[in-house]
């Protein structure tokens, strides 16, 4: 009985840890599901090596020091994930072209919930929201892996340099000089523009712009969506490398190819603290709705700047815990009779 009181509390102990862990995970490899993988593969280890546990450390930071060494030899494969903008160049309307490529070359979306505990900081909340957006629109991405570990611990979870040194197996000195160059690459991505303004909670004119967007998506009003985009708003279809530049492209896009789009219905979800949808596009032979995308939206001075749909539905409406179908409106039914 002691024995099994004990195991159990080491599981309760453990599982407290799994959102930050796996918010953790995600910002060092991009992947939702090999964050998933590699926090549950942390558990395992630290639950089989347990007794070797000595204390001189938090339960916390021998968590941490498992699962950055188990995301570092998942990188070390050589795999970084990108956005279809870091693989090829903007593609005109005129030659757009549906190529898909594996799984494993795309950042991928994370529900909120799924990686931000709650905390009662807010700022300690803006920061973790802010690394996530970071992590997901490819910044950390371009850093070398223990680069990223030193950002992320010492900027995302507070971590003294001396106790990532000691996580590390490096020198306080390496750990600062690391620090240093991830901030400047950061900082030079953010002079490009690579930058994405979100309130949070949203503000009265963001929220009123995502209103104006979900009626004109829904109503599938090109006129009413060019509106809201920047001049030179980015739209990215993974696992489809080919992206658009500009409302005009855009908008042409959604008219030709993208026609089956017409009369989705959105519904809200949050992911890499930005604001997103689920789409559900109609679907003739249930006469419901079924999953087609979960967009990701990026704001920035009053505009849509970017929008993201990642259409392997199968993986994604799962992870969100969606609905895999969607019932016609009452209206819709009588209309159909």
């Amino acid at each position: 009985m002691g024995d099994s009181t004990a195991t159990a509390d080491l599981d309760v102990a453990l599982e407290k840890h799994r959102t930050e862990l796996t918010g953790y995970c995600y910002r060092m490899l991009g992947s939702s599901f090999e964050a998933e993988d590699a926090v549950q593969d942390t558990l395992v280890r630290a639950w089989r090596s347990y007794e070797k546990f000595e204390g001189r450390s938090s339960l916390r930071s021998w968590l941490y020091r498992i699962a950055t060494n188990v995301c570092l030899d998942m990188l070390a494969a050589g795999n970084k994930r990108a956005r279809p903008m870091d693989l090829t160049e903007s593609t005109p309307l005129a030659r757009a072209a549906l190529s898909p490529r594996p799984d494993n070359t795309w950042l991928e979306p994370m529900p909120d919930a799924r990686v931000l505990p709650a905390v009662e900081d807010p700022a300690e909340a803006a920061v973790a929201k802010e690394s996530v957006r970071l992590a997901f629109m490819a910044a950390l991405q371009q850093l070398p892996p223990k680069q990223r570990a030193v950002l992320i611990l010492r900027e995302v979870l507070a971590w003294k340099a001396s106790e990532v040194a000691e996580l590390l197996e490096t020198t306080v000195a390496s750990v600062n000089s690391a620090l240093q160059r991830a901030r400047a690459t950061l900082a030079q991505r953010e002079q490009s523009g690579a930058r994405a303004e979100v309130s949070d909670p949203l503000d009265a004119e963001q929220q009123k712009l995502l209103e104006r967007y979900v009626a004109a998506f829904e109503g599938y009003d090109m006129t009413a969506l060019t509106a809201l985009l920047h001049e030179d708003a980015i739209m990215t279809m993974p696992p489809f490398d080919l992206w658009l530049t500009g409302h005009d492209d855009i908008a042409g896009f959604m008219t030709t190819i993208g026609s089956a789009c017409e009369g989705s219905r959105l519904l809200p979800v949050r992911v890499n603290g930005l604001p997103g949808f689920a789409q559900y596009k109609p679907d003739p032979d249930t006469g419901g709705y079924s999953p087609w995308s979960i967009q990701v939206l990026e704001i920035s001075d009053g505009r849509l700047t970017g929008f993201h749909f990642f259409l392997d539905t199968q993986r994604w409406f799962p992870l969100f815990d969606l609905p895999l179908h969607l019932e016609a409106k009452a209206d819709e039914v009588q209309k159909g009779q």
